[in-house]
């Protein structure tokens, strides 16, 4: 892994700042392509899995902040915004649609490399808990199984979305909107549908849950010892 360069896409309409970038990361020892708007990007995502994209926020046609919002909802890759603006309202929106941090331009060039090292260091870290053991309960989110006692129970692409989101988020409440913007549904029933699935294999006792937990009025939470 000491070989290992982190790929990241740099997404900017200024050919200026979208060339120092790309040379501040090279220099930095970072594998780099760029992109010179939203759309050359999700084009790009679409041939290459990159492991963080810094992504300017105003851009002709769809805006860094609205790239963000679709995007998340589909590939959770870490991006980090650059901003023109330093307005708190703005980095609160950029951080609200899912970007995981935000830089004011004009920015040191340190500074940057310190953010984006920050970032994958955390994005590693959450890695990490692709297989998690709680009480008799295994899940493999690669795999898409969950083992409890001696069964396997296999889990869908949704319900990986779901728990893969909380298990990184341990005792964070989700709010029935907040889920069906990240599975991309937006019936409430369907939704209690799903968790309900979700608890029959992981709870023992599906109607009183111990771990994956109704907040009356507020949500869901996964309480994991």
């Amino acid at each position: 892994m000491k070989n290992f360069k982190a790929h990241i896409l740099i997404v900017d309409d200024d050919d200026r700042i979208r060339d120092l970038v790309k040379e501040y990361l090279s220099q930095n020892n970072y594998l780099t392509s760029t992109a010179k708007d939203s759309n050359d990007a999700f084009e790009k995502t679409k041939i290459i899995k990159f492991d963080l994209i810094v992504l300017d926020i105003m851009m002709p046609g769809k805006t860094g902040l609205e790239f963000t919002q679709d995007y998340k909802k589909k590939i959770d890759t870490p991006i980090l915004l650059l901003t023109a603006k330093g307005e708190p309202s703005e980095r609160i929106v950029g951080l609200e649609v899912g970007a995981d941090d935000y830089l004011t331009k004009p920015f040191e060039p340190k500074e940057l490399i310190l953010r984006i090292n920050n970032i994958l260091n955390k994005t590693k870290s959450l890695e990490i808990k692709r297989v998690i053991e709680f009480g008799n309960i295994k899940i493999d989110l690669k795999k898409l199984f969950i083992f409890k006692d001696d069964q396997r129970l296999k889990i869908n692409n949704t319900e990986k979305l779901i728990l893969e989101k909380m298990i990184n988020s341990p005792g964070k409440i989700f709010k029935r909107d907040e889920i069906a913007s990240l599975i991309d549904l937006n019936k409430e029933r369907s939704i209690d549908v799903i968790i309900t699935r979700l608890r029959k294999k992981i709870e023992e006792t599906p109607k009183s849950p111990k771990y994956l937990q109704t907040i009356r009025g507020e949500g869901y939470v996964l309480w994991i010892e």
